[in-house]
């Protein structure tokens, strides 16, 4: 992939989270992504994945990039983003055509991917990602890549996303305050799956689960492709509430206590553990154990945890995941969660890391980062492929000059 990239050519990635704004640059050299700059910035403008204060999200975008910017020499002019949030939708759809030439062509893929994406979406949404599943040549199913290949009829399976036309352009808008350009969207637990998913749970069947601050965001992948993507409205932000309410103490006090002592496990807490409760009002702080924390926020990490299930179990799913669950995101990083989900779910349950990069690996090997670094991957290898698009387009370009000037000689 990385031999068709020139090694001074950046990719930037850009995760515009509810908790936080994540800007990360990298480059391929010799084959290998390699992290050169990180910017990080806490976010306050959007909510459950939307944008609810332009003002606010475009600040935040505009000190992660200039934290990121501060560390290269090349300037950073568009970036791949990240999307999630409760507008997205998904569905699986079909197409076919006839083969023209009795040969597949990439204009006869092309024409099929066409004809399974003519389906009805709503007017305000709009089609994010077209992700083909399988491809069949009368009635064989063929591989990914069914080019060259023999045949009459070819039929595609794909998977469509579409998210809101309103929250896209929000994030646009964002973007555009700061002088960026976007080269790209991308459904976040997509991003997330190129840096954390082996091809081989791809192929068996696994279950992706990115819980975030305001959402949790679910991908399905069987046979080596994407078969089903969801949302769910519940993630951290729900966790450090209830800490909150239960506590009677500030939202950053509860949030703090969460990610320096929380634990999703009750059983995994030792009697002597406390923690330190600040008040309000002026109210002097108490302290409390670490065990009757954990009873607070069992309970929601269970309920969030049997929501996935059933959302696994009513789209029919449940016996195609034979690889298991991978949770990622900086909500998953809680002690006793992989614990926890393997209890509920019966299946084995890892926590995913990114590892396929090098450079600034003692801070970027971290859940909180997958979706980030993905996006970087996912931008190459969008751009490699419009590269040989392009160079096909070339070729063709130039057989056709060639048969021009024979026929007018």
């Amino acid at each position: 992939m990385a031999n068709k990239t020139k090694s001074s050519n950046i990719v930037v990635g850009l995760d515009i989270g509810t908790s936080k704004v994540v800007c990360i640059v990298g480059k391929f050299v010799e084959d290998n992504l390699e992290i050169i700059a990180l910017g990080a910035y806490p976010s306050s403008g959007l909510k459950k994945g939307v944008v609810v204060n332009i003002d606010a999200t475009t600040d935040a975008i505009s000190k992660a990039v200039e934290q990121a910017q501060s560390m290269v020499e090349e300037n950073i002019k568009s970036v791949f983003v990240g999307i999630a949030g409760n507008h997205i939708k998904s569905l699986n759809s079909q197409g076919a055509v006839g083969i023209k030439d009795k040969e597949v062509t990439s204009f006869d893929i092309d024409r099929v991917i066409d004809s399974a994406q003519a389906v009805s979406i709503p007017s305000d949404q709009r089609v994010l990602h077209v992700l083909p599943q399988e491809f069949v040549i009368d009635g064989q199913e063929v591989s990914l890549d069914p080019l060259g290949m023999s045949g009459v009829r070819l039929e595609a399976k794909v998977h469509l996303v579409t998210c809101s036309n309103s929250a896209i352009k929000n994030i646009e808008k964002c973007i555009k305050n700061c002088g960026l350009g976007v080269q790209g969207f991308v459904l976040e637990q997509l991003a997330s799956s190129h840096s954390i998913l082996s091809d081989d749970e791809k192929d068996l069947g696994v279950c992706l689960v990115d819980i975030g601050g305001g959402t949790t965001d679910i991908a399905i992948f069987n046979s080596g492709s994407i078969v089903f993507t969801g949302v769910i409205p519940i993630a951290g932000d729900q966790v450090t509430s209830d800490i909150a309410q239960a506590l009677r103490t500030p939202t950053p006090q509860a949030e703090d206590i969460k990610q320096k002592n929380g634990c999703a496990v009750t059983e995994f807490t030792k009697d002597d553990e406390t923690v330190e409760v600040l008040a309000v009002g002026g109210r002097p702080p108490r302290e409390l154990s670490r065990s009757a924390l954990a009873d607070i926020i069992q309970p929601r990490y269970s309920e969030l945890f049997e929501l996935i299930k059933a959302e696994i179990v009513r789209n029919g799913f449940e016996d195609n995941i034979s690889a298991g669950l991978v949770f990622t995101g900086g909500t998953s990083k809680m002690e006793g969660v992989v614990e926890l989900a393997e209890s509920i779910f019966q299946t084995s349950v890892r926590l995913g890391i990114p590892t396929k990069f090098k450079g600034m690996e003692t801070i970027l090997q971290n859940p909180i980062y997958s979706t980030s670094i993905g996006l970087i991957e996912h931008g190459f290898k969008q751009i490699n492929n419009q590269m040989l698009a392009e160079e096909k387009q070339g070729f063709f370009s130039k057989i056709l000059r060639v048969v021009k000037n024979e026929y007018w000689l």
